[in-house]
Formats: C-alpha cells, sequence, structure tokens
C-alpha cells in the first residue's frame, strides 16, 4: 500500500521537485500539490494524504496555522512534515506546538527525502539532533510554564524523565542507551510507556512537553555543533 503525500510549498520548482522525487518511489504517491495554507488545508480534506510536507512561509495563511488547522480537524492520521531552510527557522517550536511530527531542511538529500517520508508515515518523529539542537535549544522562546502539563510529570519514573529530556536534547535511541548504559530496546520501551503515560503522538510531542513542563530549558547547556 503506498503513502499519499501532499507537497505544500509557495514555490513551484520547489514542491515541484520534490513531488518529483517523490513520484519516482513506487510506494510513495504525491496526490496533491498546494502553493498556499489555505490550498493545503483544502488539498488534506480532499485527499486525506498520509504526511503533509509542509513549509512554513506561504501566503494566505502560513504553514504553521494550516498545521494546526489540519491536525485540529482531521478524522484520519495524517502526519505533517515541515519544510525549513538551512538556517534556523524561529518558527520551528511554534511547528512542534501546532502538531508537526518533525521537520526536514530544504536542501536535503534526494536520496533521504522519501525516508523522511516513510518514517513519518510508519508513526516515527523526525527530531533530528542537527535541528533540535540549533532550532530548540538555541532558538525556541521560553514558553511560560503550564501547570497542568508540568503537573503531568509526576506520571513519569525518574529514568522516564531522564529519557524526556534526553530526546528533547535531540539524542537518538542509540545515544540514550549508550549515555544510560541501557539497551537501545529498553529504550524504546521507555518511550513508548512515555508516551502512554503522557497521552502524546510521537518523540515530537515529547520535546514539546520537555519545554513546556520545565524539564528542560532552551539554552540551559552548550548544545549543538
Amino acid at each position: 500500500m503506498s503513502i499519499s503525500v501532499v507537497v505544500a510549498d509557495d514555490q513551484a520548482l520547489v514542491r515541484g521537485g520534490f513531488a518529483m522525487i517523490l513520484g519516482a518511489h513506487p510506494d510513495i504517491q504525491v496526490v496533491a500539490e498546494a502553493g498556499t495554507g489555505i490550498e493545503a488545508i483544502e488539498a488534506a480534506h480532499r485527499h486525506h494524504p498520509d504526511v503533509i510536507l509542509m513549509d512554513i512561509r506561504m501566503p494566505d495563511l502560513d504553514g504553521l496555522e494550516a498545521t494546526s488547522r489540519i491536525l485540529r480537524d482531521a478524522d484520519w492520521p495524517v502526519r505533517i512534515l515541515i519544510l525549513t531552510t538551512f538556517d534556523p527557522d524561529e518558527y520551528v517550536y511554534q511547528a512542534l506546538r501546532a502538531g508537526a511530527s518533525g521537520f526536514v531542511l530544504k536542501d536535503i538529500p534526494p536520496q533521504e527525502l522519501a525516508t523522511a517520508v516513510r518514517t513519518i508515515a510508519d508513526g516515527g518523529a523526525l527530531i533530528a539532533p542537527s535541528i533540535t539542537r540549533r532550532l530548540i535549544g538555541r532558538f525556541a522562546e521560553r514558553p511560560p510554564v503550564n501547570a497542568a502539563v508540568a503537573d503531568r510529570r509526576h506520571r513519569l519514573t525518574e529514568r522516564e524523565r531522564d529519557i524526556v529530556i534526553a530526546v528533547a536534547r535531540g539524542a537518538t535511541n542509540t545515544e540514550i542507551a549508550q549515555e544510560l548504559h541501557i539497551g537501545p530496546a529498553t529504550v524504546k520501551s521507555h518511550v513508548s510507556s512515555i508516551l502512554t503515560k503522557l497521552g502524546l503522538r510521537d518523540r515530537a510531542q515529547i520535546v514539546v512537553f520537555a519545554y513546556e513542563s520545565a524539564l528542560v530549558e532552551p539554552g540551559a547547556t552548550d548544545i549543538g555543533h
């Protein structure tokens, strides 16, 4: 069964290029392209795609609001993958809060784009260290601590809190396993438990929870490369 995709970007050449790259893979079908946030919403409701590649800066309605509206109203399991530029984008934290499941840079190697789409469609989240550390750790504006969110920290064990913090700082399962001296499979099991206990959808939402519950504060450590 193929993965259906909508590509939303205000630059025709960019979205056409992404559509061509993805369309070359037999397990991926680009069902529509959109040049504005409004068109992205309309395409989402018309085609019920599995994944939407969403640019942030678009006319009429930006990708952040389009993402929020699509995920708020969707009655099917759509996932949104944000397209961002090479330079860190100050809106990434807002995109996470809106429900995006991950990010890809617009200069992503073609062979990696299909992998990114498959990862998102399979329920994963693309919060790569290079993006998390630069965009969340350095550019996220510290939100007020949400008391209700913070109270949910008590549902977690101490080890699970350690893993939430590591995920928010951009660590992979392998890196977390090495840091905590446990197996990658154990890390994966802990992550699943965290998602269930906190009522979260994926690793992207774990990042949001970590910052909004004050388990992690942007810029608190020297991170990135």
